[in-house]
């Protein structure tokens, strides 16, 4: 199992502070693949700039998808952008392929119908793996989560001692700021415009 994998799961399962948007998952799952490329050295981060290395084979379709749409050409890109780029639609597409092989189970009725209880993960291995990283309080599954409102325990020595993963969650944390921004922005605005309307 990978880390996006693993955090995709638990989202359908962890009560939140929040319900999870997609936009906002999607911007860490796309934090979770640089991670786990970090981890089987298909890049490194030279302080913001993702620097590929070989193009990954790592037997997930996903992950090997996200190597292959590394920017290899300086200037490399940098963190935030690339959660941007490959953000996009992200938390769908991990959705479908953890349905295709049958990691989940019920009714597809909602983007991510797990937080109305349509769709959960189904019992299966990658469900308990998942389970078991969320319980022993994994600092990076932790720090994806932590900015979707999905808060675990930190043990004492929560930060990973990895200076880029560190970076990468610190960018996810970000965008996901940046993202909610935003969308109250949006709201303020669209209550503002049905105010006008609504005016005598």
């Amino acid at each position: 199992m990978t880390t996006p994998q693993d955090l995709f799961l638990v989202s359908l399962e962890v009560p939140g502070e929040r319900p999870v948007e997609q936009g906002d998952l999607s911007l860490a799952l796309a934090g979770a693949e640089l991670i786990d490329l970090l981890g089987v050295r298909a890049l490194t981060l030279d302080g913001e700039r993702i620097v590929p290395g070989p193009a990954p084979v790592t037997g997930d379709r996903m992950l090997d998808e996200a190597g292959a749409a590394l920017v290899r050409e300086e200037p490399y890109e940098r963190v935030e952008d690339w959660l941007w780029r490959r953000g996009e639609g992200l938390a769908v597409a991990y959705r479908d392929a953890l349905d295709a092989d049958g990691q989940l189970t019920g009714k597809r009725r909602h983007w991510l119908p797990g937080r109305s209880g349509d769709t959960v993960p189904a019992d299966t291995p990658a469900r308990r793996h998942a389970a078991d990283r969320w319980d022993s309080r994994d600092p990076v599954l932790a720090g994806l989560a932590a900015p979707l409102g999905l808060e675990a325990d930190p043990p004492a020595d929560a930060e990973p001692g990895d200076g880029a993963v560190l970076r990468v969650l610190l960018a996810v944390g970000d965008a996901v700021t940046e993202l909610q921004a935003v969308r109250e922005r949006r709201r303020i605005e669209n209550i503002a415009f049905d105010n006008i309307w609504r005016a005598p």
